[in-house]
């Protein structure tokens, strides 16, 4: 996976690298999908739910660059692998979990995860210096920019006119610019849909 998929897109932050080669993303997927764990698209997880491919998440914090003894919120944060590779690299991770069955099967595999609507965030443990929102989505609420911390960094993937593309932001005091990387095909994450226009 590191060397067919990480490093041909220039995923190449040591300490990322080394977490993507020991977590087992097997341990993380459906047990009917384990055989597919590290194939280069998105992988059932249960519940209806997509795992992103590999170099989604690496590309992402490849540009977030994570630095250990950081506190990150994990939006969508599914069975928890996501939040197993940033624990891996030293980071305090929260993962937030609208479902309550993939909530339970991330705690069973040692992630601290908290339960409520994916929009909000997690407001008590903010704020963070990484906030991952660890799937496709349509738009970023203000109220999960407003819990990072000043120069803190966000990854998201963005669904724009139907294209999905990488984005990262940072917070620079109210002030927040996003600027986007590459397209890739990640996983749809629930409860983001973009606010429509009124129309007569």
């Amino acid at each position: 996976m590191v060397d067919a998929q990480l490093r041909p897109e220039g995923v190449n932050f040591p300490p990322l690298v080394e977490a993507m080669a020991t977590v087992k993303r097997e341990d993380f997927v459906a047990e009917e999908a384990r055989p597919l764990a590290y194939i280069d698209r998105t992988v059932a997880m249960g519940e209806g739910r997509l795992l992103s491919a590999p170099a989604v998440l690496g590309k992402l914090l490849n540009e977030m660059i994570p630095i250990a003894g950081e506190r990150a919120l994990v939006v969508g944060c599914g069975s928890g692998y996501s939040a197993a590779v940033l624990e891996a690299m030293g980071v305090r991770v929260t993962g937030l979990e609208s479902s309550a069955v993939l909530a339970a099967r991330a705690r069973k595999l040692g992630i601290d995860v908290v339960e409520g609507p994916l929009d909000e965030g997690w407001k008590a443990k903010a704020p963070y210096h990484l906030i991952l929102i660890d799937g496709a989505i349509e738009h970023i609420p203000d109220a999960i920019i407003e819990q990072l911390t000043d120069h803190g960094r966000m990854g998201a993937a963005l669904i724009d006119r139907g294209v999905c593309r990488l984005a990262v932001g940072r917070r620079a005091g109210k002030g927040f610019g996003l600027h986007t990387m590459a397209d890739a095909g990640a996983a749809a994450l629930p409860g983001f849909a973009k606010p429509r226009p009124f129309i007569f």
